[in-house]
């Protein structure tokens, strides 16, 4: 898989370290119960289909937002992380 760095252009996915989903998390309070923070540390959701992951480009340190099909593995695009909001 090729992954359009927004500094560098395409590159090989061996160049990269994948964080996870780009999506915020509500943190529970500090007095919440197990369940609560099970939740929160262990389950995600798993789509098929169209995503968006956080993607760390090691070369040139750019942290990117990756637009991605999880069922077709293609990737529509990326922007650094500054503008994926």
């Amino acid at each position: 898989m090729r992954i359009p760095c927004p500094c560098c252009g395409p590159r090989d996915l061996r160049e990269f370290t994948y964080l996870g989903a780009a999506t915020y998390l509500d943190r529970p309070a500090a007095d919440a119960p197990d369940g609560a923070w099970d939740a929160y540390l262990h389950l995600r959701d798993n789509p098929a289909g169209p995503t968006r992951d956080l993607w760390y480009h090691e070369p040139c340190g750019t942290w990117a937002c990756v637009s991605r099909d999880t069922v077709t593995h293609a990737v529509t695009g990326a922007v650094p992380l500054e503008r994926a909001r």
